[in-house]
């Protein structure tokens, strides 16, 4: 079956990828919420430079004046509104950039970034639940003395602090269609758990949300199943649940209790199934540290254990999500330019904003060829998005 092709991407990006996504009137609204609107003219307006945030992800590698030379051509043809626009100079974009703060960017995210998979999305439920990832990654973010200063900077492998600091982004993606719904930006130094406790407020009946062993620990879990929304955690081998039962498809019954904290033998236990397998020996990994699964998924008939098991592997789709946002939208060596914590927020949101216009497009080209959207190139549509949105060559940026 042949990938959907670049034709159906490029009608669905040319009605704008940016305005299409993220409409002005809803942009306008989370400027005013976040009490940005301007008291007067400007020549650089909040809306503009909102979709410049989104921008300068869309073209990683362009100066501040050509992507926004870029951005005002492209919405004048789409309908943004920002014809006739004269490009001011770097220190006047910086400016106004600084006057928008990360806020209305963050808050255009939560608005807008929602589950695009429907019935007919391949790949994309279990047992009738729609299948979540959580996970996190890090940034690495411009060398000032600010951004060290607010988001630190890890180790290196020589014992000395690494050459620049990063920023710690939790997200929750939906894995049939790698769109990510839901993110906490953070220091370095704030742990990816205490990220996820913010994230996992989130989550909702109908979801069945996976994540890796490094983020098990029984207050994490409790607080995410309070929610509704059910979990398939892999856990390390070194947690050991209480056996209740034997089930007929070979997983178990069993009760997780906390193992630390003050009051821990005043918590009521939880109840979970346990799902324990080995990798196939000729897959990549195998000889491994077998799986041990933990899930409230409790009916076997429901979601048996082999089920469970090949969906577990779907965790890795959000692993492929950070690869498209770090390795191909910003670029393998790029460093995000912004030299203070408020201006590397905003620009970590429009990189998530970015990201998540294009999967829109991607998921809607997927459904009109009845194809997974996983055979939907990203590479691609990045391609194509900036090649509609852009008329011309541009210079790459400074350091």
């Amino acid at each position: 079956m042949k990938p959907v092709s670049d034709r159906r991407l490029s009608d669905l990006v040319s009605v704008g990828v940016l305005t299409r996504v993220f409409p002005a009137r809803v942009v306008d609204e989370v400027i005013a919420q976040a009490g940005r609107t301007e008291q007067r003219h400007r020549s650089l307006p909040a809306r503009l430079m909102a979709y410049f945030s989104i921008g300068m992800a869309l073209f990683s590698e362009g100066s501040y004046e050509d992507v926004l030379g870029l951005m005002t051509d492209g919405l004048a043809w789409s309908g943004g509104g920002q014809d006739g626009v004269v490009v001011p100079g770097k220190s006047a974009i910086f400016q106004a950039r600084a006057r928008l703060g990360f806020e209305p960017m963050r808050d255009l995210f939560a608005r807008v970034a929602v589950p695009l998979a429907t019935e007919a999305t391949v790949g994309a439920w279990l047992a009738g639940r729609r299948l979540m990832a959580l996970d996190g990654t890090c940034l690495e973010i411009a060398d000032s003395v600010a951004n060290a200063q607010f988001f630190g900077r890890p180790g290196s492998a020589r014992g000395d602090r690494a050459a620049f600091p990063q920023a710690r982004i939790a997200a929750l993606a939906e894995c049939g269609t790698h769109a990510i719904v839901d993110a906490r930006v953070g220091p370095y130094t704030t742990s990816e758990v205490a990220l996820c406790r913010e994230l996992v407020t989130g989550l909702a009946p109908g979801m069945l949300v996976l994540a890796d062993r490094g983020l098990y620990g029984f207050q994490l879990w409790s607080q995410a199943a309070a929610t509704g929304a059910d979990l398939l955690w892999r856990v390390k081998a070194s947690v050991r649940p209480r056996h209740l039962s034997d089930l007929p498809d070979g997983s178990w019954l069993a009760e997780i209790r906390p193992t630390s904290g003050t009051h821990r033998a005043q918590r009521s236990p939880l109840k979970v199934r346990v799902i324990d397998y080995d990798l196939d020996p000729s897959s990549a990994g195998a000889g491994a540290e077998p799986y041990r699964l933990l899930t409230t998924l409790l009916d076997h008939a429901l979601a048996p254990a082999t089920d469970l098991a090949e969906a577990y592997c779907q965790r890795w789709e959000i692993e492929s999500t950070f690869d498209e946002l770090k390795t191909h939208q910003r670029g393998p060596r790029m460093i995000l330019r912004s030299k203070s914590p408020d201006l590397v927020q905003q620009e970590i949101w429009g990189h998530l904003c970015c990201h998540y216009a294009i999967r829109v497009l991607m998921h809607e080209a997927a459904l009109h060829a009845g194809h997974d959207p996983d055979r939907v190139s990203f590479t691609a549509a990045l391609r194509i998005a900036r090649r509609s949105t852009a008329q011309g060559d541009f210079s790459p940026s400074g350091p």
